[in-house]
């Protein structure tokens, strides 16, 4: 009997990966691997056996299952089983379905955490998910439910909604319902950590217009104090004379 890691590749790129998940990979002798994971990831486990369980959004019960399935088989018959998962884990990772599988059967695990997608986009577009004195809290959700409804909240001074990429128009609507000011600031950012990120500056009546820009790649939608760009001073010719003719101590 073999043990699990579940190990949070991060949202993008391959070395957005932790230390400590480096170095459990490169134990693995078989790697369970999500979709969104950045295949350079293969390099540093060229001795394990990769499988492909991704999948994308919410799919059938069985597909879950099935996964659930093969990760208990695997831990039977091989002593190190990397479940690598995009993201981080324990966020919108299906992992407590997954951990429960290996806990009927008496299978020994272990979670390394991952940078997770708000994290990465916060990152990208320089927007700070708290700010001092009026962004003291943040949500994440999906804005999706499980049985395919759209829903938007405001129970956050910065909200973070995941998967709402082909539902901009429609979330437009809903942050509205939900309380959300017309001219409230949307921030959307598509392929969060990768290095072809782009990232879209809107208001929450505005944020259709992103949708053609963002078509057909993985996005997060933030709104709220975590949405506001950043103000930049602005360098006039006499600051760059100035700094170009001070001298130096």
């Amino acid at each position: 009997m073999g043990r699990v890691i579940f190990i949070g590749a991060g949202p993008g790129a391959a070395d957005l990966i932790t230390v400590r998940g480096v170095r459990r990979l490169a134990a693995a002798d078989v790697v369970l691997f999500d979709a969104l994971t950045d295949p350079a990831l293969r390099e540093l486990a060229p001795q394990a056996r990769w499988v492909d369980v991704g999948k994308r959004g919410f799919g059938p019960a069985a597909n879950q299952e099935a996964i659930n399935a093969r990760l208990v088989r695997e831990a039977q018959a091989h002593d190190v089983v990397v479940r690598l998962k995009g993201g981080d884990p324990s966020v919108f990772g299906r992992l407590e379905e997954e951990l429960q599988a290996l806990q009927r059967h008496g299978i020994d695990y272990e979670i390394v955490p991952g940078v997770t997608a708000a994290l990465a986009a916060a990152a990208d577009s320089a927007r700070p998910l708290t700010r001092r004195g009026s962004g003291r809290s943040v949500s994440l959700t999906t804005a999706m439910t499980q049985l395919g409804t759209l829903q938007a909240t405001r129970s956050a001074d910065t909200e973070v909604f995941y998967m709402a990429g082909r539902q901009l128009g429609a979330l437009s609507r809903k942050l509205r319902e939900a309380g959300w000011p017309a001219e409230a600031p949307a921030c959307v950012v598509s392929r969060a950590g990768w290095p072809d990120a782009i990232t879209s500056t809107h208001r929450v009546e505005s944020l259709a217009d992103a949708a053609v820009l963002h078509a057909g790649r993985p996005a997060v939608v933030t709104v709220g104090a975590g949405a506001l760009a950043l103000d930049r001073p602005t360098v006039t010719a006499d600051t760059q004379a100035t700094s170009q003719t001070t001298p130096q101590p």
